[in-house]
């Protein structure tokens, strides 16, 4: 244990954020950085539970207590070994993930819990600047092909254990550069898009091979595949956005978020579709919906609102959601700080009736109405209908499983009753061969599921091909049976 009494001598205490004025003239991260005898107290606040369940809120099983004594002790580079021990990427996750762990963490029963994503990003920080993150290539080659199909977090560190266990790994992506939504779902003042850069390095000169711009499917067929690669990762993601039929959908205007947030990615002053000088609506209250509101603010919207169909959530637990459950809690993110300083609203409890368009065939408005709910459903609240101004609409409410893509059906793999793509507890398909890993067979989820299943996924895939494997498998209660 660190400090003994480091969880009663010190608090809670986050890096401050750039003030509103200054960060929303550009693209770069929010945060400042965060000192180093800072960093030392929020470790200090680790207690070393005797049962840890941090552990069991983080799907990777990080050795959370260890490598806050370490940073503790100022032994940085054992940290970071720790930390790689079930992370591959925890620059991401430090920066993305919405912390399971910290909702298990046991001072968070009556406290605020320890700051462990800070701690994590710091660790890896430091070992990238230091020269300690290095390739770690394999000894011995297996002589054994992989194919992952999809780049994002799931994919990527199937990619990298594999690597590392000897198979020649090649990773395809449609898209033409390599991270999933990391590189075009994130913005980059959420997360610059040199962390993902800096660990493709790694992973290149692990012997990693990449290939972007081809739709598996179409560019290489199901057939190819299976013919050039004695398995196939699947890890696709859950891209199958949820629509909204309502009337005036069809109106020029209204995007699902996907169709926004990729092209300001790609080209951050100057979008094919921007927001400047528009009313900008943004339906849904998640992170997709947030990261919506800070690309808007920083293109130069007119007005930015938000609408959210539940009620607004707690500052603090309910009861029916107890400690360790992840809760739900109302949230102040940058964006959120950013909306609030600009005049924009969060409205909640209401639900979208449709929208109105001028002439020419654009949106001008939307019209909402109050609702009561969730109990027994959202029932409208008669006369509170209203219309708010909209010239730019982003539909951010989640997604509901894979597309089925021409990859999908040539290769002829089960779905399960959600319509993700079904595999069983070794993650194996319906097809000998093929695996999946994260949202394609879990549905949406968090970072921190898709690393540690493309993590599992690995160990099996090896386990298939060579009989035996030394890579880790976290024990997840994630794979569905078949049956």
């Amino acid at each position: 244990m660190a400090d003994p009494k480091g969880f009663l001598t010190h608090d809670r205490e986050l890096p401050e954020r750039r003030p509103v004025d200054v960060r929303i003239q550009d693209w770069k991260e929010v945060y400042h950085d965060f000192p180093a005898a800072k960093l030392k107290q929020q470790a200090a606040r680790c207690m070393d539970c005797g049962i840890p369940f941090c552990h069991n809120g983080c799907p990777l099983g990080n050795l959370i207590p260890e490598w806050n004594d370490l940073v503790y002790r100022e032994d940085f580079q054992e940290a970071i070994e720790r930390l790689h021990a079930t992370n591959n990427f925890p620059e991401f996750t430090g920066r993305l993930c919405p912390a399971p762990c910290e909702a298990a963490c046991v001072l968070g029963i009556n406290s605020d819990p320890v700051a462990i994503k800070r701690v994590e990003v710091e660790i890896i920080d430091r070992a990238f600047a230091e020269g300690w993150v290095r390739p770690e290539p394999a000894a011995v080659k297996t002589g054994r092909r992989v194919a992952v199909v999809g780049s994002g977090p799931a994919g990527l560190a199937a990619a990298q254990q594999l690597t590392r266990a000897g198979h020649d790994v090649v990773v395809f992506e449609r898209a033409d550069a390599i991270g999933g939504l990391l590189r075009y779902g994130i913005p980059e003042f959420k997360m610059e898009k040199r962390h993902i850069d800096r660990r493709l390095e790694q992973m290149r000169a692990e012997g990693t091979e990449f290939r972007t711009s081809v739709d598996a499917g179409v560019d290489i067929t199901a057939a190819q595949l299976r013919a050039g690669f004695d398995a196939v990762v699947l890890a696709g993601g859950a891209t199958q956005w949820r629509d909204l039929p309502v009337e005036g959908r069809e109106l020029r205007g209204v995007h699902q978020a996907m169709e926004y947030l990729p092209p300001a990615n790609r080209d951050l002053a100057n979008s094919e579709i921007n927001a400047r000088g528009k009313h900008v609506v943004v339906i849904g209250g998640g992170d997709t919906g947030a990261d919506c509101i800070g690309t808007a603010i920083r293109q130069g919207a007119a007005s930015v609102t938000q609408l959210e169909i539940m009620p607004r959530p707690p500052a603090s637990r309910a009861g029916s959601q107890p400690w360790p459950t992840f809760p739900t809690l109302f949230k102040m993110e940058s964006a959120h700080e950013e909306l609030a300083d600009g005049g924009g609203d969060r409205v909640y409890a209401v639900s979208t009736l449709g929208f109105a368009g001028d002439a020419e065939g654009n949106v001008r408005a939307l019209r909402l109405v109050e609702v009561e709910g969730p109990q027994n459903g959202f029932k409208p609240i008669p006369g509170t209908e209203r219309e708010i101004p909209a010239d730019l609409v982003t539909l951010s409410m989640g997604f509901t499983g894979p597309e089925k893509s021409v990859l999908l059906e040539e290769l002829g793999v089960a779905y399960d009753k959600r319509g993700n793509v079904a595999r069983d507890a070794s993650y194996m398909t319906s097809v000998e061969g093929v695996f999946s890993a994260g949202d394609i067979g879990r549905g949406q989820s968090l970072i921190v599921w898709a690393i540690a299943e493309g993590r599992a996924a690995a160990s099996r895939v090896d386990a298939f091909l060579t009989g035996e494997t030394a890579l880790p498998y976290p024990i997840l209660p994630t794979a569905r049976s078949l049956v």
